[in-house]
C-alpha cells in the first residue's frame, strides 16, 4: 500500500475503527494506564499532544483526571464532529488539527509539548514516512509515550512479519518501539504490556 492510499483510507474511514466506533467504546484499559502514567510523571498543567486522537476518548479521560492543556491531531475530519457529540467539554477546551501527522507536526516548534503520545497510530505509519518519529521527538520536551500493538493480541502483531493486514483491510507495520526511540536518543522509563497494546514511556534526554 502506498503512503497516500494508507492515509486516504484512514481519512475516509467509517464503521469499524472509525471515530464513531471508538467514541461508542469510550475509555479503555489503555486510557487508564495513560492516566496512571500521567499522574506519576506529568504535572497537570503540562502541554499534551495526542497524534491520531480520533474522537478523543483518551484525551477526554485525561481531562477527567485534571489535565486540560490538551491538543490532538487526526486525519479523519469526522473525528471532531463526533468529539463534539460525545466529549463536548474536550471539544470546547482543547486544540485540534485535521490532517496527517506528517504534515501537521512539521509546523510545531521544538519542545512545543511536554508530552507527545499515540495509541495504535504509529503502527500504521508507512515505512516511507518513518522520518516522522524523529519529528515527534523534536517537538517533545520531556516524554514520548507509545501504546501500540506489539503482538499482545492473538489476531494481530504477528511475530516475525514486517507488516500484517487487519481484516485484510489496512496495514499494521511491526516495529521495535524501544529500538526506534532509543535510536533517536530517548531513554525508556517504562514498558507495560496490556491485553492488546504495550504502553512504553520514553524520556527525552
Amino acid at each position: 500500500m502506498e503512503p497516500d492510499d494508507n492515509r486516504r483510507g484512514w481519512a475516509e474511514r467509517s464503521g469499524e475503527f472509525s471515530p464513531g466506533y471508538y467514541a461508542e467504546i469510550g475509555p479503555n484499559e489503555v486510557s487508564e494506564t495513560l492516566a496512571t502514567v500521567f499522574e506519576h510523571y506529568v504535572d497537570e498543567d503540562a502541554a499534551v499532544l495526542e497524534v491520531g486522537c480520533s474522537s478523543g476518548r483518551h484525551l477526554a479521560h485525561l481531562r477527567s483526571h485534571g489535565f486540560e492543556n490538551l491538543t490532538g491531531i487526526d486525519l479523519n475530519e469526522a473525528s471532531f464532529d463526533v468529539m463534539r457529540e460525545y466529549f463536548p467539554e474536550l471539544a470546547e477546551t482543547g486544540t485540534f488539527y485535521t490532517g496527517a501527522i506528517e504534515d501537521v507536526v512539521a509546523d510545531f516548534d521544538d519542545d512545543a509539548f511536554d508530552v507527545v503520545y499515540s495509541v495504535e497510530t504509529l503502527q500504521h505509519v508507512h515505512p516511507d514516512d518513518a522520518w516522522v518519529f524523529e519529528e515527534l521527538t523534536r517537538i517533545s520536551s520531556d516524554l514520548l509515550i507509545t501504546a501500540e500493538n506489539e503482538g499482545n493480541s492473538p489476531q494481530r502483531g504477528r511475530e516475525g512479519a514486517e507488516v500484517s493486514y487487519v481484516n485484510d483491510d489496512f496495514p499494521l507495520y511491526h516495529r521495535n518501539w524501544k529500538q526506534v526511540f532509543s535510536g533517536l536518543g530517548l531513554a525508556q522509563l517504562l514498558s507495560e504490556p496490556g491485553k492488546r497494546d504495550t504502553v512504553r514511556v520514553f524520556r527525552v534526554l
